[in-house]
C-alpha cells in the first residue's frame, strides 16, 4: 500500500434467466397491484461501458462496501497480465455506486488504479465523477495531476475551494503554481511562526519559493515516503528525485518531456509490466532513436530494434536470427506479454522452423490470438498439443476435436468428443501436477467454491470475481486446488477468454 493513499475505507447481479416467452396468467381476474416510490437511480461512474466490458453496472450490488474496497485493494494480480488486464477492467468498467456505499468503492478504485500505475485512467476517472464533490476525491486527483504535470487545474480548483486543500502545503503551493507570490510567501511564513509543518517540509518550501537564497546550499537529504507534491518540489528546486525505489506510481511521472529517454525507457517497462501502460508507447520509446550505450535498457532497445528491422526486411532467416535475443531481452524486462501484443501478427507471417518456430508459435499464444495460433503447432509434441488444446479451452482433451483455422475437423481419425467420454483422460498419467490442475478447473461441471457460489447465487458478481482471482493468484503459487477451483469459477461467469489467457501465461511464462 502506498503510504499517501487512504487507508481502505457487493458485487452486481448475474443478469436473471431470460425466460423463453412470458408467463401465461391462469385466471381473467384483475391482478393485485402494489405502488412504490421509485429511488433515484445514482449514475455510474467509469470510462469503459457494459458493452464493451460485458459487466453490468449493478457490479458490486448486494455486497459489503468496505469488503468490496478491502478486495479491490488487497486482490493480488503480480505476475499475471491476464489477471492485471481483468482488474483494469473491473476498475474502469461503468459501474452504479451502491446507494449506502458513499465514495467507498470509488476511493478504493482509484487508489488501486494508482498502485497499479495507471495515474492517467485514475485522474479521467475522478474527473468525470466530480473531483472537487469531495476532499478526499480531490486528494486524489491533486496527487495524478502533479504526477502527470497537469496540476493547473487542480489548483485553481484549490484556490477557489480551499477546504478542498489535502494541507498546508498544497496552499502554499498552488499559490505559487497561480502566480500569486505574496500570498505564498505570507503562508508560509506563517507556517514557520506557527509550527504547522514539519521543519524538513518548511525547508523544502524554503527552497522552492526563494531559488536565489539557496543557490550555493547543499542538497536536501533524501525524504522517506515521498508523495506526490514532495516529489514535484524536489523536482522544482533541481533535485529530481530517481523513481525506480519509489511506488510505481511515481513512474508515470518519468513519461514526461522533463526526464531523460533512459529514465523514460525504464518507467515505461516497470509499468508494462504492471499492465497500466499500452505496449505501444513503450515500442515508440524503444525505437525513438538509436542507444545511447551498452548494457541494461540499451541491450534491450537494439535488440529489439534489430529484431524490428529484420520483421522489416521479410527475411525468415533474418528474423529467426534476431528472435532469440529479443526475446531473452523481453524475458530479463518482464515485458513478455506486452511484446507478444505487438508482434504476434508479424511473427504469424514467417514460417519459421525448429527452434525458432517453436519460439515463435509460443510467443503467438500469449497474445489475444492465442486460438488461431493453437490451429498451427510447429510440431505434434505432447507438450503442444497440451497447449494448443488449452488455448482451445479443452486441455483435457488434447487429441480430439483438432481443427484448422477454417474450424474444419484436421485428419478423418481424430476421436470424436462423443467417443472420448467413455475413455479414460488423455495423457493424465504424463501431465505435470500443474497441468493435471488446469484439466481439472477446465472440465464441465468443474467444481466452483461454497463461498464464491453463494456469492454468484446472491448476484455479487464483482466480488466472487475479485474472490476467484485472489484464488488464481494462490493457485499459481503452488496451491493447485485454489487453481483448478479458481478457473471453474472465472468461467462459470463468462470470463472463459481470461481463464484460458491466465493459465497458458502460467505455463509459458517462468517467473521467480
Amino acid at each position: 500500500m502506498i503510504d499517501w493513499l487512504g487507508q481502505p475505507d457487493k458485487a452486481p447481479a448475474l443478469p436473471s434467466t431470460v425466460l423463453v416467452e412470458p408467463p401465461v396468467t391462469g385466471s381473467a381476474t384483475q391482478p393485485q397491484i402494489t405502488v412504490t416510490p421509485l429511488q433515484a437511480l445514482l449514475p455510474a461512474i467509469g470510462l469503459v461501458p457494459p458493452a464493451a466490458t460485458g459487466l453490468p453496472v449493478t457490479l458490486w450490488r448486494g455486497g459489503d462496501p468496505q469488503q468490496i474496497a478491502q478486495l479491490i485493494r488487497r486482490t493480488p494480480v503480480q505476475d499475471s497480465s491476464a489477471m492485471q488486464s481483468l482488474l483494469f477492467t473491473l476498475l474502469l468498467s461503468e459501474t452504479r455506486p451502491l446507494q449506502s456505499e458513499g465514495d467507498t468503492i470509488l476511493l478504493a478504485r482509484l487508489d488501486r488504479l494508482i498502485t497499479q500505475g495507471a495515474t492517467d485512467p485514475a485522474q479521467a476517472l475522478v474527473e468525470q465523477a466530480g473531483p472537487t464533490a469531495s476532499a478526499d476525491r480531490f486528494r486524489r486527483w491533486f496527487f495524478t495531476t502533479l504526477l502527470s504535470g497537469e496540476e493547473d487545474r487542480a489548483c485553481a480548483a484549490l484556490i477557489a475551494s480551499p477546504y478542498l486543500a489535502p494541507d498546508y502545503r498544497a496552499r502554499i503551493f498552488c499559490a505559487a503554481r497561480r502566480g500569486d507570490w505574496p500570498t505564498a510567501a505570507l503562508m508560509l511564513e506563517s507556517a514557520h511562526a506557527l509550527e504547522l509543518m514539519p521543519q524538513t517540509q518548511l525547508n523544502l518550501l524554503d527552497r522552492f519559493l526563494n531559488p536565489d537564497i539557496f543557490e550555493l546550499a547543499p542538497p536536501l537529504p533524501l525524504p522517506d515516503n515521498p508523495d506526490p507534491l514532495t516529489f514535484r518540489l524536489y523536482e522544482s528546486i533541481g533535485e529530481r528525485l530517481p523513481t525506480p525505489p519509489l511506488p510505481r506510481a511515481f513512474s508515470a511521472a518519468d513519461l514526461r518531456d522533463v526526464a531523460g529517454w533512459k529514465a523514460q525507457l525504464e518507467a515505461a517497462e516497470r509499468l508494462t509490466r504492471a499492465g497500466a501502460l499500452n505496449p505501444n508507447q513503450l515500442l515508440g520509446l524503444y525505437t525513438d532513436r538509436s542507444p545511447a550505450a551498452s548494457g541494461g535498457v540499451w541491450d534491450r532497445v537494439a535488440a529489439l530494434q534489430l529484431f524490428e528491422a529484420a520483421l522489416n526486411s521479410g527475411s525468415g532467416e533474418a528474423v529467426a536470427n534476431a528472435l532469440p535475443a529479443v526475446w531473452q531481452a523481453m524475458q530479463f524486462a518482464g515485458i513478455e506479454v506486452g511484446f507478444a501484443d505487438l508482434f504476434a501478427g508479424q511473427l504469424a507471417r514467417f514460417h519459421l522452423t525448429g527452434d525458432a518456430g517453436e519460439l515463435a508459435w509460443r510467443i503467438r499464444l500469449l497474445a489475444p490470438s492465442y486460438e488461431i495460433a493453437s490451429h498451427n503447432p510447429p510440431s505434434d509434441r505432447a507438450e503442444n498439443r497440451f497447449l494448443a488444446a488449452l488455448a482451445q479451452g479443452r486441455p483435457g482433451d488434447p487429441d480430439g476435436n483438432r481443427t484448422d483455422h477454417t474450424g474444419r475437423a484436421a485428419s478423418p481419425s481424430v476421436v470424436s468428443r462423443d467417443d472420448t467420454k467413455s475413455a479414460p483422460p488423455i495423457l493424465t498419467r504424463s501431465l505435470s501436477p500443474l497441468s493435471r490442475s488446469i484439466v481439472q478447473g477446465f472440465e464441465d461441471g468443474a467444481e466452483i467454491p461454497v463461498r464464491i457460489q453463494n456469492l454468484l447465487d446472491n448476484g455479487q458478481l464483482g466480488e466472487a470475481i475479485l474472490r476467484a482471482m485472489a484464488l488464481f493468484h494462490r493457485g499459481a503459487q503452488g496451491n493447485l486446488g485454489d487453481l483448478s477451483h479458481a478457473l471453474a469459477a472465472l468461467r462459470a461467469v463468462g470470463l472463459e477468454d481470461t481463464a484460458r489467457r491466465a493459465t497458458l501465461q502460467l505455463m509459458l511464462l517462468e517467473r521467480g
